[in-house]
């Protein structure tokens, strides 16, 4: 894989929940080929380590990001300024594989949202559930449903759309789809994971962890996965083999 950096304009910096940011970004050269489920690495001010961003969307000209300020790192790109150009290393990583002729179950929680929005722009009519702490962090609703019809918000205190978790849905929406594709927290995955596999469904997931250079030359993302030779196990970095794994690849 070609690890590139380069410089993209930055064209919308708006804050659409609370400490999270949606930026649009200029670079034709990289945003065309660009594929769901990869990231960006995006330098910030001086910090030694770049900042891993799932890309929410992309066409030929503009990739979108967006993201929760969490740190420092995040804080400081928050408040980059529209017409500012930020240094970027992107595509990165191994993204979903949205086929034709599938009828997929999209779901994302919290911050692990943005990235399905770019699926669900590639599947055909998806079932797509969101999940979110409450309702001051649900972002991106409109946005999906310029694609699908099927819509399912859920959040944990019920302050919006019902009460309750991403896998109650999928229970009820399962046998109507072919595949699943799912970005958020590892107790999340794990649970997706277990449903699709008693029903006998095809599963990918995208993993969220700590990373250090982004390409593989670290160690700070490794994680444990079956991907050795005849499924044995072994340490694999999630910013080169992955984000994105079949569900029974990965030692949950």
């Amino acid at each position: 894989m070609k690890y590139d950096a380069q410089l993209f304009r930055l064209e919308k910096n708006e804050e659409i929940a609370k400490g999270i940011f949606d930026f649009v970004l200029y670079n034709p050269q990289l945003a065309e080929i660009t594929k769901e489920g990869q990231f960006a690495h995006v330098k910030v001010g001086n910090k030694t380590l770049r900042r891993p961003i799932s890309i929410c969307d992309a066409d030929n000209e503009r990739i979108r990001l967006v993201f929760q300020v969490k740190g420092e790192g995040t804080e400081i790109l928050s408040k980059a300024k529209v017409g500012d150009e930020l240094d970027i290393i992107c595509p990165l990583g191994h993204g979903f594989d949205i086929q034709k002729g599938k009828k997929y179950c999209l779901i994302g929680g919290g911050i692990g949202v943005p990235p399905m929005l770019y699926c669900a722009k590639t599947a055909e009519n998806p079932v797509v559930i969101t999940g979110f702490r409450n309702k001051d962090l649900v972002i991106l609703q409109d946005d999906f449903k310029k694609y699908t019809d099927e819509v399912y918000l859920v959040t944990d205190d019920g302050t919006a759309g019902e009460k309750g978790f991403v896998t109650d849905v999928l229970k009820k929406k399962i046998d109507e789809v072919d595949e699943v594709c799912a970005c958020g927290p590892m107790v999340m995955l794990k649970a997706i994971a277990e449903i699709c596999k008693e029903k006998g469904k095809s599963c990918q997931v995208s993993l969220e962890e700590r990373m250090g250079c982004g390409i593989g030359a670290c160690l700070v993302c490794a994680c444990k996965t079956r991907t050795g030779e005849n499924g044995e196990e072994e340490y694999t970095h999630v910013c080169k083999k992955g984000p994105v794994y079949k569900a029974e690849e990965v030692v949950f």
